[in-house]
């Protein structure tokens, strides 16, 4: 169990405990990735005991997710939503009053760059610029071919696939013999930093913060020269059909909790604790560290947490709450 003493926000308002008349059936979006599992495996148990809520998991992503909350109402919640891809539809949504932002689930925000591991910019500084990636390119042996150069991007299906290609062309990385690899799932793709880092070779490609991996392997951020064009970043580089892609880095990744409005108006306590409920990058760094030594799935990680982080969730509820809740967990 983690035992490292986490930081928890304070000066939190706590509302009283809900019944079960006023939040009924409610769904949760379960993202693939396991930040995402573990925040919505923590909303189910805090709603079903907590507030008495029949708190079912749906599998989700980001962009089918927040259109189908815009279009149909449903899910009710997702608990850990990257908004850079959707920010239009979702301001939209919001305006239109279907949408409610109710909390920064990541308070410090998410983070997404391509990297490459710190050992290597310590033997060549250069490595931390995307010219002196050009220059060295022969030094990223692609694993299946030695002819190329291999760059690692995201799993197809996953939204940040679109941005990481994007940004690929734009760099014009092909002509510096480069290849995108699809690491075929998280897993893969994360497997292929920690596998390049135990042996000290070379790697280049796409990640994100807060991750197990980047609190694990000191990675160092890739800069393009470019600065920021976050309106780009939003027209073009997070869209399928971006035809002139032009370099900037990632826009600072507001990551938030987001309901459909018709929830937040009919469980107002259930909503005031997700408003309530947020992470430091600190926190889930540690969280998800523990989460791949333990191989433990959203579920079990979320019970864990409920045992070994009081000291958290507890500034999130009401002391009502909070007794109902550590009666739950007696009972498990």
């Amino acid at each position: 169990m983690i035992k490292k003493a986490l930081i928890s926000t304070a000066g939190i308002l706590f509302v009283s405990t809900s019944f079960a008349a006023e939040c009924g059936k409610i769904t949760i979006a379960e993202m693939n990735w396991n930040s995402a599992s573990l925040m919505a495996n923590v909303d189910q148990f805090i709603l079903a005991n907590g507030y008495d809520c029949n708190a079912e998991l749906v599998p989700g992503d980001t962009m089918p997710t927040g259109t189908s909350m815009i279009e149909k109402g449903q899910p009710d919640i997702a608990p850990e939503l990257w908004t850079n891809s959707m920010k239009a539809a979702l301001t939209k949504g919001v305006d239109e009053g279907r949408l409610k932002i109710a909390v920064k689930s990541l308070s410090d925000g998410g983070e997404e760059a391509f990297w490459v591991p710190k050992y290597m910019v310590d033997e060549m500084p250069e490595l931390a610029t995307i010219e002196g990636i050009r220059q060295h390119a022969d030094q990223f042996e692609h694993p299946e071919d030695p002819s190329k150069s291999a760059f690692y991007g995201c799993p197809a299906g996953w939204n940040c696939q679109i941005t990481a290609r994007n940004l690929f062309n734009a760099l014009k990385l092909d002509e510096s013999n480069f290849e995108l690899i699809d690491p075929g799932s998280g897993a893969g793709l994360s497997g292929s930093i920690a596998r390049a880092y135990e042996r000290q070779q070379p790697w280049f490609g796409y990640y994100w913060a807060p991750t197990a991996i980047l609190g694990k392997y000191e990675m160092v951020k890739v800069d393009f020269g470019s600065g920021i064009d976050e309106q780009h970043y939003i027209d073009c580089i997070s869209m399928d059909d971006c035809l002139e892609p032009k370099a900037t880095m990632y826009p600072p990744s507001p990551v938030y909790t987001v309901t459909t409005t018709e929830f937040a108006e009919r469980a107002p306590n259930a909503y005031a604790y997700l408003s309530n409920r947020s992470f430091t990058n600190v926190q889930m760094n540690n969280l998800l560290a523990w989460m791949e030594d333990n191989q433990a799935d959203g579920k079990y990680a979320a019970e864990n947490f409920m045992f070994e982080h009081e000291d958290i969730w507890s500034k999130w509820v009401s002391e009502d709450v909070k007794v109902k809740l550590n009666k739950a967990l007696d009972n498990l």
